[in-house]
């Protein structure tokens, strides 16, 4: 692992580290807060999935997560959103597929599926680094993101509840195999057989039996993407199905931009704070 860079921020270091993933095959880089403690003390993990066109760098720069986290006493991770590098797969012309676009996925197909590994990173390879390098305590996680984001959290928290406390995001596509979004990436990065899918898509995982006692998500009613994309209500709806106690709560009158997730983000690290102890 290299240090990129490393800032002082509320009495703790916000840093941007690189290294070489052997699950993607290319460098990634990913930023991580450590706030102030004492020395040998070991700290829980917030993870923050981000969504399309974004890196590591849209929430660090823009997300005020640090002081909530120094004030609590939280790691906040934020990883890359897919494989970089001048030989990986794109396509360019399209901001929701390929680079910058991963979806937390682990692909199945040509010529996707040698390095966009991201499930596989963040679940596996990613945590690893972490335990390794910071003060970490790996038994205390919780994970957040927004919009594609958002989907990783989920989708990534269900299949892991054991591991993460608590799940939260903001504006997530809930369930990509019923919108546009999804059905593109999953169908090519998967293929065409639906069934694939259903591992990828928190609505499913729901429906298939994935549990979890503490979910929390914020939507903005101004969203333009909440009618086609997100479609919010199939993730109410399944989880009053499954009776999973989640809390849904529609902001009147925020979109989709750093300005909605800056201004809850205080409120899900306190509440994930209260959750991992």
């Amino acid at each position: 692992m290299e240090t990129v860079s490393e800032n002082r921020a509320f009495g703790g270091v916000q840093g941007v580290y690189s290294h070489a993933s052997t699950e993607t095959g290319t460098g990634m880089t990913f930023s991580v807060y450590v706030p102030p403690h004492e020395a040998g003390a070991k700290l829980p993990v917030l993870w923050y999935i981000s969504g399309l066109t974004c890196t590591h760098a849209n929430v660090t720069e823009k997300g005020e997560f640090r002081q909530a986290c120094a004030e609590h006493g939280i790691i906040f991770v934020a990883p890359d959103t897919s494989p970089r590098g001048e030989d990986v797969p794109d396509s360019a012309e399209e901001y929701d597929f390929g680079k910058g676009a991963g979806f937390y996925v682990d692909a199945t197909r040509e010529p996707w599926r040698k390095n966009y590994r991201m499930r596989s990173y963040i679940e596996n390879e990613l945590p690893g680094l972490i335990a390794e390098n910071f003060p970490a305590d790996m038994a205390r996680q919780s994970i957040t993101g927004h919009s594609m984001g958002g989907h990783g959290a989920l989708t990534i928290g269900l299949r892991n509840a054991d591991r993460f406390k608590s799940i939260s995001a903001f504006s997530p596509i809930v369930a990509p195999g019923q919108c546009p979004w999804g059905e593109k990436a999953l169908g090519r990065y998967l293929g065409e057989a639906r069934e694939a899918w259903r591992e990828y898509d928190a609505v499913a995982l729901i429906e298939d039996g994935a549990r979890h006692d503490h979910i929390l998500v914020d939507q903005g009613t101004a969203d333009d993407f909440l009618k086609d994309e997100l479609k919010t209500g199939l993730l109410a709806l399944a989880c009053k199905k499954a009776a999973i106690p989640a809390q849904i709560r529609m902001q009147e009158g925020y979109d989709h931009s750093y300005y909605f997730i800056s201004s809850f983000m205080e409120s899900h690290v306190r509440w994930h704070a209260e959750r991992l102890g």
